[in-house]
């Protein structure tokens, strides 16, 4: 399969950042995942990440929360999550990275759940409340599994600390462009291109830039210092609107101005 790292290195080998678009898993319903996975490979997507439902998304804004508990309600499960992604596997090798919380994984069984997502053709994870650190045997034990722990840091990080982070995970480093939820913006942070250069000096992972994308002139211009561009609620948006097909093609004109900057 192809891996996280070869997916940016592709990518970054041909001057441009690597696409990763989000989506919830069951959303707009319960029978479109595995078809909302091959219209974004199709679309241009490197890597996908593909939201576990969970009842309480914290780190979300009302537009993912919103799909969440619309996909709950329409009885996905972590089971069924899996089961998309194997079905998705038997035709496309495009990277995908499971987006979850502790809970899920806690309650379905660590080690449990970190066999089956390997089994199922995950490439990566990633835990948005399990700060580097914060559980060193729980962060074994999914390094161990050969899944790429995907780590997030943000604006508030120290910078002293970010090159330990990204010590401790694989695949990309995942930098929040904003304090807050996740959530479509209609403008970037002046700020942003400085504190990506900054954190891509200090590491040597990938670093992706996601929170507030929601255009392809925004994709442009942060695909032009980051490694990679992080788009999920404007996708969701893209669902809600045109269905499979919009969001196809929200992702394509995604690729297309990334291409062309």
């Amino acid at each position: 399969m192809t891996t996280i790292a070869d997916a940016f290195r592709r990518r970054s080998e041909g001057g441009r950042a690597a696409l990763v678009p989000y989506v919830t898993a069951g959303y707009p319903r319960v029978g479109d995942t595995v078809a909302v996975l091959h219209a974004l490979s199709d679309a241009g997507a490197d890597v996908i990440e593909l939201g576990i439902p969970f009842s309480d998304p914290l780190a979300d804004g009302p537009t993912i929360q919103r799909s969440s508990f619309r996909a709950l309600e329409g009885g996905v499960t972590t089971e069924s999550v899996l089961a998309d992604l194997r079905a998705f596997r038997a035709e496309d090798d495009t990277p995908v990275v499971l987006f979850t919380y502790l809970n899920p994984v806690l309650r379905y069984g660590v080690a449990r759940f970190l066999e089956d997502a390997r089994g199922a053709g995950a490439q990566g994870l990633l835990l948005t409340d399990l700060p580097a650190g914060a559980d060193p045997e729980l962060e074994d034990q999914v390094r161990a599994s050969g899944l790429d722990l995907v780590r997030l840091v943000a604006p508030t990080t120290p910078p002293e600390r970010i090159p330990d982070v990204a010590a401790s995970g694989s695949g990309f480093l995942y930098y929040i462009s904003r304090t807050g939820v996740t959530g479509a913006r209609t403008s970037l942070r002046e700020d942003l291109a400085d504190e990506v250069r900054s954190v891509r000096d200090a590491v040597s992972l990938p670093v992706a830039v996601g929170f507030g994308i929601s255009t392809p002139e925004q994709a442009a211009a942060v695909g032009g210092v980051a490694d990679g561009v992080v788009v999920g609620s404007a996708i969701i948006q893209a669902l809600d609107e045109g269905g499979v097909e919009g969001a196809r093609a929200f992702v394509a004109s995604l690729r297309q101005a990334m291409d062309r900057a």
